[in-house]
């Protein structure tokens, strides 16, 4: 697990922070560290939800800009997205940079995450390609899914993290370096074998099917059939299970998937036994999509969206597959010549990973830049 960042959290008296008002905190004084003033400015609101707000703001020292989510805070305990974001060190996963509570006028206490800002989401992203009735190049397509297994990679394998909300506003994209972070760990957790959870988690059309079948013992596997949801709204320019509710939502996925065998009902909840849907025949993958999807998109969306959690492929997997290949390419650059974002820099996750998915994960043009035990694990 990543090493725990020192994350200053002071309380700050009368702070309704609204847009222009300058917000002054205390960061370091431990271990003899000199204490240090920082002032924030917060700019315009950029995000608004159920947990509060996400401001724009700056820092008026350094001149940074930051993301600062603020959430009501209940003083009885601790706040997990905190905690999570605490120990999460990627470049596919937003950064924390600190944090520190508030107080209004009438005394509620407030969190306040600081983060690193990113200017655009996926969602914003796919808009302008819809807006202007074009698909999103595929290459894009490609780099964006890539780093959203990258840092889910990484969160499932070394903090052992569950978004349980991935969806394209909840990943960001820098418009120019074309790097994705994902973001927004408000409904995330550590999962933990035989630990029940609630089932009522993930936004709709992105919510795996077992969680409509209301199991309450899931995996990991949920972000990846989130995932491959965005995937396949990447490649459609919409999404492709657009439920009004928790029914249609699953007749949404039925309609793609056929009707579950029992023996895939007893994999999403064993406890599941009310079930009565229509029979239908599952309809073929390539005719979701377009003609001329390539192959490789099709595959990896089928190896995603499967019934069956435990059949999807694991984030690592979903990086080795071959509609990534055109990334490992030596020379691949973005369409307006600029390198690529970095996409091999992986780390603890590869741990207990095989030498053959080690060495289709990482081309040998990148090997020279990483550490020797990683491109030959032990007792290779």
């Amino acid at each position: 697990m990543a090493e725990e960042k020192e994350v200053a959290a002071s309380v700050i008296n009368g702070n309704d922070a609204i847009t222009g008002h300058i917000i002054s905190t205390t960061i370091g004084g431990k271990n003899g560290e000199p204490k240090q003033t920082i002032s924030y400015m917060a700019e315009r609101v950029v995000g608004t939800g159920s947990f509060g707000k996400v401001f724009q703001a700056k820092c008026l020292e350094t001149g940074e800009t930051v993301a600062i989510k603020k959430v009501l805070q209940d003083r009885r305990y601790k706040n997990r997205e905190l905690q999570l974001m605490r120990v999460m060190d990627h470049p596919n996963v937003v950064s924390l940079r600190h944090c520190f509570f508030s107080t209004t006028s009438d005394d509620e206490l407030f969190l306040n995450l600081v983060m690193e800002y990113v200017p655009e989401s996926m969602y914003r992203v796919l808009m302008h390609y819809t807006n202007a009735r074009q698909q999103m190049p595929l290459i894009f397509v490609k780099l964006y899914t890539y780093q959203i297994f990258q840092g889910l990679a990484y969160m499932h394998v070394v903090p052992k993290v569950c978004h349980r909300d991935l969806k394209p506003q909840n990943i960001l994209v820098d418009p120019l370096t074309h790097q994705v972070k994902i973001c927004d760990f408000g409904s995330a957790k550590v999962l933990v074998q035989g630990e029940a959870n609630i089932s009522y988690i993930c936004s709709r059309y992105y919510r795996a099917p077992e969680l409509i079948f209301g199991a309450i013992e899931y995996t990991t596997s949920i972000d990846i059939w989130s995932a491959g949801c965005v995937l396949a709204e990447l490649l459609l320019g919409q999404p492709l299970f657009p439920g009004e509710n928790a029914v249609g939502q699953l007749v949404e996925i039925i309609k793609v998937l056929g009707t579950p065998t029992r023996e895939e009902i007893r994999c999403m909840n064993p406890n599941y036994t009310d079930f009565r849907f229509p029979q239908m025949k599952a309809h073929p993958w390539h005719k979701v999509f377009h003609k001329m999807m390539p192959p490789e998109a099709i595959d990896l969306a089928s190896r995603l969206l499967q019934y069956s959690p435990s059949l999807r492929c694991t984030a690592l997997e979903a990086c080795a597959h071959p509609f990534f290949d055109e990334l490992r390419a030596p020379n691949v650059r973005l369409p307006n010549g600029r390198p690529l974002p970095p996409l091999f820099n992986f780390k603890q996750e590869l741990t207990g990973a095989s030498p053959e998915l080690i060495s289709r994960l990482i081309p040998e043009h990148a090997r020279s830049q990483l550490a020797p035990n990683l491109v030959h694990p032990a007792g290779t």
